[in-house]
């Protein structure tokens, strides 16, 4: 009797043995989920009566997915998804790992200057957040992080602009390319090159008119010159 119930025990072991891996590998994989996304940077700014009021563009470490948030502040809520390249991440995340993090930083001037709307770092990685605000700012490192982060704003204001005029107003279509060159020009667009698909597609559309077509065929190629 005492052998088989020994048996018994030995038999039920094995059979869980698979089942225990499963669990543990199961339950490690839902530990191990939040370090796989990296360490996320997020840029906001609240300015009110101005165009557009809010801005919030995230950036992942170790992802090309990023978000933004491009609005007035009585508009509804809501983010979309853009691409942005791994070597401009890690210059963003470069800059922020020389500002601590934002750990124990005063970015703000501390002077009477005019409202330039309330801007927020915050940098997350796990259970571990650390945030600065500021209205203006004389750190270079954190003016270069802002150059960024509000170039990345504008160049995607300027993409749902084109978007928009090739849907709703055609013959606005090249007003658009214009704001988008005077951006280019300025040197204000971190990442042109994300604009192709959509100069490509109005400079092969014969719907839009030539001057536009003819300023996105322009833009295309000098885009792709400079890259």
């Amino acid at each position: 009797m005492r052998t088989s119930l020994i048996r018994c025990f030995l038999f039920t072991c094995l059979l869980s043995l698979p089942c225990a891996h499963a669990v543990i590998a199961f339950t490690g994989g839902l530990h191990s989920a939040p370090a796989a996304l990296g360490a996320k940077l997020t840029f906001r700014r609240v300015f009110k009566s101005s165009t557009p009021e809010f801005i919030e563009i995230s950036v992942r470490e170790n992802s090309d997915d990023a978000s933004y948030e491009i609005r007035q502040l009585d508009d509804d809520p809501g983010s979309a998804k853009f691409q942005v390249s791994p070597a401009l991440r890690a210059k963003m995340f470069a800059l922020a790992q020389q500002l601590n993090h934002f750990q124990q930083q005063d970015l703000d001037v501390h002077r009477k200057i005019a409202n330039l709307g309330e801007k927020t770092f915050r940098w997350e990685q796990g259970s571990e957040t650390h945030e600065v605000k500021f209205n203006y700012t004389l750190n270079s490192t954190a003016s270069q992080l802002l150059q960024i982060f509000e170039g990345l704003a504008r160049q995607q204001e300027l993409l749902m602009l084109l978007e928009r005029r090739m849907k709703y107003d055609r013959l606005g279509i090249n007003d658009a390319l214009l704001q988008f060159e005077i951006e280019l020009n300025r040197k204000l667009l971190p990442e042109p090159e994300r604009a192709l698909p959509t100069l490509d597609q109005i400079a092969g559309d014969a719907r839009f008119v030539d001057i536009g077509r003819q300023r996105a065929r322009n833009l295309a190629e000098r885009i792709r010159h400079q890259s």
